[in-house]
């Protein structure tokens, strides 16, 4: 039923997890992944503690770092199962957008992703991620919890 999954992650706990669900969901499907992780471009006013003890490029550096781990994690999840698979990397202010414009440049027929991540206080007055991506999206989404 489902080729290709788009499977975003922040590298939290929960949304490894789900990483692991997903490329588990894909393998028994014949479906492709993409991984994606978004990172935020920097911001003077922020409520990331991390944007206010860095400077832009130290933000920047250790960003990439993060996402570059956390593809790497899900990217040998997928190994592990030969699920064939993508990793991408892309910066919006706007996760939730980030995720919806990949899974349709990709012509993805699912959205995978955890319940929520790891965006701490704004999470509460913002909402979260995933609530954003089904409120938008034209694409199925698949939520683990």
């Amino acid at each position: 039923m489902y080729r290709h999954i788009l499977v975003p992650t922040d590298g939290s706990a929960l949304s490894m997890t789900a990483v692991q669900n997903a490329m588990a969901f894909a393998r028994d499907a014949g479906a492709k992944v993409t991984v994606l992780t978004v990172l935020e471009p920097f911001q003077i006013f922020s409520m990331d503690s991390t944007q206010l003890s860095d400077t832009k490029a130290e933000y920047e550096t250790h960003a990439r770092q993060a996402a570059d781990r956390h593809l790497a994690e899900a990217g040998s999840a997928a190994k592990a199962l030969g699920v064939p698979h993508e990793l991408v990397q892309v910066t919006q202010a706007l996760p939730w957008k980030a995720i919806i414009d990949v899974a349709k440049d990709k012509q993805c027929d699912l959205i995978a992703m955890a319940s929520h991540g790891r965006r701490g206080a704004a999470a509460l007055i913002l909402g979260s991620e995933t609530v954003k991506v089904l409120t938008h999206s034209t694409i199925p989404v698949l939520v683990f919890r």
